[in-house]
């Protein structure tokens, strides 16, 4: 717990100043999870709420990150996906492909190719079971640690580990037309 340090400074205000330094993590997740940019916005803006709403149950020297992003994932499969109904992975999977490298001098055929790709993982993700999917956000995009998303999900790592194992292979087997795999074709 944060104690009421020489300053004066509350522990509201500490975790204030130490939340604000994860502000972007926060928006790259909740945009995985969110469909819409507005969306997005009042997750953080949620999860900033009831951080400093319950500023006293943080443990000074823990991972802030990790205690953010699980409230921030309990807040919206606890209260905001009972009204939505939906877990993005448009927008996870484009805003993660626009992060690659691009090609200097992407030609009409490899744009196509990519765009092309792009729809094939959007709709994989969109076939997989949410369990995989949630640990696939959030350790392949969000990039979480396994004892950070363990914490979120609510589960042991190992649970992570192969919930994760069984959505990659799942990818696999959804992309594998395109990444070559002839094992995956063959089954």
């Amino acid at each position: 717990m944060f104690r009421e340090p020489k300053t004066g400074r509350s522990a509201r205000a500490m975790v204030a100043e130490e939340a604000l330094k994860h502000l972007d993590h926060l928006y790259r997740v909740a945009f995985h999870l969110a469909k819409d940019p507005a969306d997005t916005d009042d997750l953080v803006q949620e999860t900033f709420t009831r951080a400093l709403a319950g500023s006293e149950q943080f443990t000074s020297g823990s991972n802030i990150k990790a205690w953010l992003t699980r409230i921030l994932y309990n807040f919206f499969f606890d209260d905001y996906r009972r009204s939505k109904r939906w877990f993005s992975t448009e927008h996870a999977v484009e805003t993660s492909l626009e992060d690659r490298q691009a090609d200097p001098n992407p030609g009409p055929e490899s744009q196509a190719l990519k765009k092309e790709l792009d729809e094939q993982i959007i709709a994989g993700l969109r076939q997989m079971p949410e369990e995989f999917r949630a640990a696939m956000v959030l350790v392949d995009i969000g990039d979480l640690a396994y004892d950070e998303v363990a914490a979120i999900l609510s589960c042991p790592i190992g649970t992570v580990r192969s919930r994760l194992s069984r959505a990659r292979k799942l990818m696999r087997q959804y992309l594998s037309v395109y990444i070559g795999d002839k094992k995956e074709r063959a089954e």
